[in-house]
């Protein structure tokens, strides 16, 4: 069963890291969280070299979800241990900032300039030349992105 998101994170927004790790949660999405997702959050690997953030009443339907994935498949339990072992609950300061882990962000190739997007239920925190990279790579023009709409099953 699928379990609807009380947000709608979207829009892209170009950040810089700071010298202690911390990120800005664009005020745009802090407005959308509710009072109990204020200040913490769920940061894990996500897919294609990106951060994944959680407000944390969305990462407990996460795990309601992960939680009926049977664990005697190989491929369930898989990812659970790849997804999960780098999930961490993390406090935003007064400022909206969050401090990345070094092993998220070695694994998103951060060095600085970062780009936020919005996907809905979560946000994803990308180096902004690894975006670039993989969007020249997956370029879609009108025609293929008419194709890959009738892919998506909505």
């Amino acid at each position: 069963f699928i379990m609807r998101s009380q947000y709608t994170f979207t829009g892209e927004h170009d950040f810089v890291i700071d010298s202690k790790k911390r990120i800005n949660i664009p005020s745009i999405f802090r407005k959308q969280l509710t009072s109990s997702d204020k200040n913490t959050f769920v940061i894990t690997r996500g897919i294609d070299s990106c951060i994944w953030v959680y407000p944390m009443g969305e990462w407990e339907k996460i795990k309601q979800e992960l939680n009926q994935l049977s664990s005697l498949s190989k491929t369930n339990r898989t990812f659970l241990r790849n997804h999960l072992r780098h999930a961490k609950i993390v406090t935003a300061d007064d400022q909206g900032r969050l401090i990345l882990t070094k092993s998220l962000i070695e694994y998103a190739a951060i060095l600085k300039d970062i780009t936020i997007i919005g996907v809905l239920n979560k946000i994803e925190i990308w180096d902004t030349k690894t975006l670039q990279r993989i969007d020249s790579e997956h370029t879609i023009n009108e025609e293929s992105y008419e194709e890959l709409s009738k892919r998506v099953n909505i």
